[in-house]
Formats: C-alpha cells, structure tokens, sequence
C-alpha cells in the first residue's frame, strides 16, 4: 500500500540542511532541516512528485498562502517560507514543533479536564481567526494540531481549506471520525459550524481517548461510523471527572442539526472559559482580534444563580450557565421541542435521526421509540431579556390544557408503540446504540464489483469498477489505503476516479464503498490494489 512506501528523498535547498524524516503523508513528506541564516530547525514539507498537475499545484499555492496569512496567530503553524526545489518540487518551511502531536497524544496518556480546556480554547481561538479571515479548515482533528515547544497547541494542514461560502461539491476530502453529518451526507456541505463540529470533535476525543463515534471492541469502519455520525446520540465521554457543563457544550457543539450549535468558534470559546470559571480554573486567553476579553470579570452566572441571563443577550458576552446544564444536556427551546414532536417518524419508517437522551434522573428512556427529547418536559422557565412572554404563556390557562392534552396524546402514542414495537421484535433506540434505518425489500447494499486500476504513463492510476445494483442518485465514497493515517475519503457520482502520481507510488490500493440516495452503505468495502 502506498502508506508502507519508503519516504522520497530530501531535496538540496540553499540555506538549509537536512537532519532527519519527521513524518509521511499521502501528498507530502516532511524533514527536519537546519536553517543557517537564522540558525535554527525548521520542518519543510515536501510534495511528493517532481511534475504537478494544476489541480495539486493550485493546492499547494492555496495552503502556502493561507498558512502565511494566519501564521501571527500563536495556535497556529508558523510558515517561515515556500518555493519550488531544483528538482520541482513544491515545499513549505514552516515552524517546528517538537512536541507529539494531539493524535500521538489522546491515545497514549489521559489529559486531564484542565488541560483539554485550555486547549479547546486556544485552538477556539485559531479557528475564529481563519474563519475571520473568510477560512474554512474542514479537516479539524487531532493529527492536525501540533505541539510547539511551549505546550501550545498548533493548528495546521489548510491544505484542503475554502474560503468561507465557497465549501460542498461532489467530492469533498474528510476524515470521517471528525466530520460532520452535513459532510458525511450524499450532498456535502457545510460553512463556519462544521468547523465547529470538528473542533468539539476533537476536543471530545482528548478527552475520551478516542474519537466521538468509535465504540471500544465493535467494527469502526467508514459505514459504521458515517451511519453513527448520522443517528446515534453522542455517548458519554466515560470517566468520573468529566463536568456535566462541559459535558452540555460539546452536546451543543456537536449537534446533528448545524443551526443548533453554537454559531462560531469563539462561542465555543467563551462556553468553555464559562466551564472553567465554574470549576474554578483559571481563565484561558481569548487570542481572537476584536473578540478580546476586557479586564472586568467574566460576565457568567454562578451554578446557584436562580436567574441566569437568556440566550438572547449579546453575542459577545459570555455564555450563562443555563447554557451549561450542570444536570446534562441543556434543554431545547420549545420551538426546537414542537418542531421534533412533529418530525417523530411513523413505527418502521427510516428515523431522521437517533436524538434520544438520558432523561434527567441520568437513566435512558424506557425503550420507547419516540426521540428522548420529544419525551422529556418543556424547559424550565427562567427569568431574565426575552423570557416574559415564555413565562407569561406558561401561565396562560389554554396553553396548559393544550399542554396536558398534547402530553396525554404522547403517552398514549408512546404505549401503543412500545407495544407493538416488542411485538414485531424491532431494535430499540438508547444514548449508546443507534438504530439503522429499516432495509430495502432487496436486502442489503451491495458492495461494488469488477474495481480495477491501471497505471498511466504519467505515474496516475485510474480505478473503475461496477455498481451491480444501479439506482437513482448512487454516490460512491472512496479513498487510497494508508497504513500510516486517517483515510481521506471523498464522495463521487462516477465509477471512476484517479489517485494523481503524487500518492501513487509503489502498491497503489483504495477501497470503495456503494452509497444509496438515503444514506445507506454497503456493509464491505470493494478493495482494490495496482503494482
């Protein structure tokens, strides 16, 4: 495979020599060098083929320009210089960061909360920045936030960055334990809270030690986990000392529906300053332009304020507890909560979506199919900007009856199905365990057949294969075989894609997976290897 290939060798740049191999990547080698003038170590990433085509090329101006444009930010990799070497080939010399990685770090050693914290705000931070500068990552996860010298988390690798308003398309690169729903699906797509979702994505596994969707023991391959992205309930992190409040904002930050997450990074940002604060830590430096923290105290309610601000004050203040729900995820507006009663799918129909919670005691909803947060009571009324006429509704004497009578209408709902539900022996929905949608008369999808490459004469292998099942709307998600990091996989409508010479060196193998209009996938992959 290409991951088990010997790394290229270094080029001769004038001003700097080379030291050792840091890292292998599917278009890029990374080294060690030694800058003479000024004398320091430097890593410089180098792309692999000698020839580019334009699409590569114009990848590589993009990533060197958007990295010098964000590289005053202290989260995120400094790019000292980038050219062409003697040979062709394009490099970056960008800072050097000694320390391991996040993702050497999150699956060798527990982080404490404290230091997650400090580094959900700092990378919160960086994030705000590019998306200030109309920069979209849409690849956050932790092999792509170093470690400097100093313990500072740094945020790198733009290389498959858009400017903001510009992202989606046919074949969008993710890494699929970090993505979003909204990238995952067959229309790709997303905007500044995709990001955000990444980001709480990442933060989640510094502190799970593993990646939000992978379950310890069971199969994680791309399917599971695209279907798990799409319809389980986030699990719990797992360990004692997680705060229920941090618990809230990575609920929020990760929801399925973008619209009800926070609306940017520094949100994030100052939900989690509002954690620490509660937990009486110090605060974490808010390094956003325009978005600083003045020198007064932090504007957020204690856990015993019975009168928490609403969320309709200033976004630039910090969030209120209300917002963290020390009791488990916050509650939704009751909008959001008639909203998700009318979508409750018919018994047997395709679920939208797992959205079923822990109930407010900590135990799971009683089996029942209905979503958890449909079940659970509206949301406490709270005093403070905006609440009046919640409050003045909640007392109002037709809105109580219509309450009782909706509530009457849901039990009863909820018994029959729950009745006919362990007649017909169907799966139950629980916070751990989503519930796949029904399959199709004709079984299960089938995995692609016929997948073949054949080397070109410029070093590119173009894959084919055939689709036994044909239908309406077929995407197929596909990516090359490494041994050596996440795979980058992406979504087409053809039976056909090229993997450039660049990460066609050596055994050249991808794996392709059949993608119905409905977002099911075949169980296996279609795998498929070229000299």
């Amino acid at each position: 495979m290409t991951g088990a290939r010997a790394p290229s060798t270094p080029p001769e740049l004038p001003g700097y020599t080379v030291q050792r191999l840091v890292g292998l990547g599917g278009f890029a080698d990374v080294f060690l060098y030694r800058q003479h003038l000024p004398a320091r170590d430097v890593a410089v990433k180098v792309l692999l083929a000698p020839t580019l085509d334009d699409e590569l090329r114009a990848r590589f101006v993009t990533e060197a320009n958007l990295m010098a444009q964000l590289s005053h930010h202290p989260a995120i990799v400094t790019v000292h210089h980038a050219g062409f070497a003697q040979d062709g080939r394009p490099f970056l010399v960008m800072e050097y960061c000694s320390q391991p990685s996040l993702a050497e770090r999150y699956r060798t050693e527990r982080l404490s909360v404290a230091e997650c914290l400090r580094i959900g705000v700092r990378l919160a931070s960086a994030v705000q920045t590019a998306h200030d500068a109309g920069i979209l990552h849409r690849d956050i996860k932790p092999a792509n936030v170093l470690t400097t010298d100093f313990g500072w988390p740094a945020l790198t690798d733009f290389g498959i960055a858009a400017t903001a308003g510009q992202g989606g398309g046919a074949a969008v690169g993710m890494s699929i334990p970090w993505a979003p729903p909204e990238l995952v699906g067959a229309r790709p797509s997303g905007d500044e809270r995709s990001d955000v979702y990444s980001l709480a994505a990442t933060i989640y596994s510094l502190l799970a030690g593993r990646s939000p969707f992978e379950v310890p023991g069971a199969a994680n391959t791309a399917p599971e986990l695209v279907a798990r992205i799409e319809r389980m309930s986030l699990p719990a992190v797992g360990r004692p000392d997680m705060p229920a409040a941090l618990t809230a904002v990575l609920e929020r930050a990760m929801d399925k529906e973008p619209a009800r997450r926070y609306e940017s990074a520094v949100a994030v940002a100052r939900a989690l300053q509002a954690v620490e604060q509660a937990l009486g830590l110090p605060l974490t430096a808010l390094d956003v332009f325009g978005h600083e923290l003045g020198a007064s105290p932090v504007d957020v309610a204690r856990p015993t304020d019975p009168h928490p601000a609403s969320d309709d004050e200033d976004a630039t203040r910090l969030r209120p507890i209300l917002e963290l729900d020390p009791s488990g995820a916050a509650a939704r507006h009751e909008q959001t909560r008639q909203r998700e009663i009318r979508e409750i799918a018919p018994i047997g129909a395709p679920l939208r979506g797992d959205r079923s919670e822990p109930s407010r005691s900590g135990s799971p909803q009683s089996g029942s199919p209905l979503s958890g947060s449909a079940q659970q009571g509206p949301a406490q009324p709270t005093t403070g900007p905006g609440t009046g006429r919640q409050e003045r509704a909640g007392r109002s004497p037709r809105r109580v009856l219509v309450g009782a009578l909706v509530a009457l209408v849901l039990v009863l709902t909820a018994a029959v199905a729950a009745v006919v539900h362990r007649a017909t022996g169907g799966p139950q929905a629980s916070p751990t365990q989503f519930v796949p949608a029904p399959a199709t008369v004709d079984g299960v999808v089938p995995s692609p057949t016929g997948l073949v490459g054949t080397r070109q004469a410029d070093g590119s292998v173009v894959f084919t294969w055939v689709d036994p099942d044909p239908q309406t709307e077929d995407g197929y998600l596909w990516g090359v075989l490494s041994l050596t990091e996440d795979a980058q996989l992406a979504l087409v409508e053809s039976t056909q894609v090229t993997v450039p010479a660049a990460e066609a060196t050596g055994q050249t193998c991808i794996e392709v997976y059949l993608r119905r209009a409905d977002g099911r996938y075949s169980a296996t992959p279609a795998k498929g290897c070229v000299p």
